[in-house]
């Protein structure tokens, strides 16, 4: 024999309206009526919001089985899924509920910043708008398209660089431009940011700076030579590419940075403590990629290098006369040439035998009254 069908029960009550979107600040008269099959009257119920129960001054018998609450000033809601207002019976079972969903419309997205990662990616990121606080659940979608052809596409790898950013991966055609923007929206509206145009080449960054090494310079106690390599994922592009150091006593947090280190690769650190390790890192912009005017963006810093500079052979307590005079010399002349080095030429320029027999020249033509002639520190 067939089973006999059973009809649904009827929902002890009704809420009306039922799942508001409401603007900040509104007022709201919801409704609660009560199904005849529940024998319940007006007067049998009442009303909470997130829990709290709302006063009985706010209620309004509508009818028999109806029973009204009034909300005034609403504020945004405490949560993005909506405030819970509940209909419940005398002994507090639970007879409907309605979410309220109180907020504000999205803002316009602004600051689009993009960047491509060795040309085979593109990441952006975004502001939410001034405020950017709507209350309400809120989706950003990234679009993109080339610009003078092509269809509207959407990114699908959200939160890659934090909570507003989207990674494209991959299919990116170079030498013609996009067209990027942000679209907002939520159960209140929609916001669409301007749109920014940029070319692929224009945006890129490389990996940080590979096989970082950081060794002494002799026993000379007051500097360490720095080398690295190139970026490899850029070497079969035109480019070029200029560097930054940055370096940090190791009982310190402050670092103090080398910006004119140019497109070489190696560099020599002077005017250091003796008998002080250094942590070192080394970054990257590539700029000028196939003939790109923009300046170009900064990689991320290398992983941190350490090394120590030579201890001062004051400090290590030498007692032959004789060796402690020629000592004393040749300090007494690094000084000066590095103290000459740093007036004359810059940061990290190369420090080889032209800069030194400049030097040289300077010192015999300062000494000349006297007829003094300094000695080479190499010997």
């Amino acid at each position: 024999l067939p089973t006999p069908s059973v009809s649904p029960a009827a929902d002890p009550a009704v809420i009306s309206p039922q799942d508001p979107t409401l603007l900040i600040g509104s007022s709201l008269v919801a409704t609660c009526t009560v199904s005849p099959e529940s024998h319940l009257r007006a007067e049998d119920l009442y009303w909470t919001l997130n829990g709290r129960r709302l006063p009985a001054t706010s209620y309004t018998t509508l009818g028999p089985t109806t029973l009204s609450v009034a909300l005034t000033r609403l504020n945004g809601s405490k949560q993005q899924s909506g405030d819970n207002l509940v209909c419940h019976s005398r002994d507090g079972g639970i007879l409907a509920g309605s979410c309220l969903y109180v907020g504000l419309p999205p803002e316009k997205p602004v600051n689009i910043t993009c960047w491509s990662k060795n040309m085979k990616d593109l990441t952006c990121k975004w502001a939410p708008g001034n405020e950017g606080e709507t209350f309400l659940h809120t989706n950003y979608t990234l679009k993109y398209k080339l610009r003078w052809y092509g269809r509207d596409n959407t990114c699908q790898e959200y939160h890659t660089a934090g909570p507003y950013s989207c990674r494209i991966p991959k299919d990116l055609a170079l030498f013609t431009p996009y067209e990027i923007w942000v679209e907002a929206s939520n159960r209140m509206g929609v916001a669409v940011s301007d749109v920014v145009m940029l070319d692929i080449l224009d945006v890129v960054t490389t990996d940080p700076p590979p096989d970082v090494h950081v060794s002494r310079v002799g026993d000379l106690e007051d500097q360490l030579s720095v080398r690295w390599s190139s970026p490899p994922a850029l070497k079969d592009f035109l480019f070029q590419a200029k560097y930054q150091i940055q370096y940090r006593v190791e009982d310190s947090s402050e670092w103090k940075v080398v910006d004119d280190v140019g497109n070489q690769t190696s560099c020599r650190l002077a005017g250091l403590r003796p008998g002080t390790v250094y942590f070192v890192q080394v970054r990257c912009n590539p700029y000028g990629i196939y003939g790109s005017k923009k300046a170009g963006i900064w990689s991320d810093w290398s992983n941190p290098t350490a090394a120590s500079t030579p201890r001062s052979e004051r400090a290590a307590g030498g007692c032959d006369p004789k060796g402690g005079e020629q000592n004393t010399t040749l300090r007494r002349e690094l000084k000066q040439f590095f103290g000459w080095v740093k007036k004359h030429a810059y940061g990290c320029s190369n420090l080889g035998i032209k800069l030194y027999d400049q030097w040289r020249v300077w010192l015999q033509k300062s000494h000349k009254a006297r007829n003094q002639v300094g000695k080479d520190p190499s010997t």
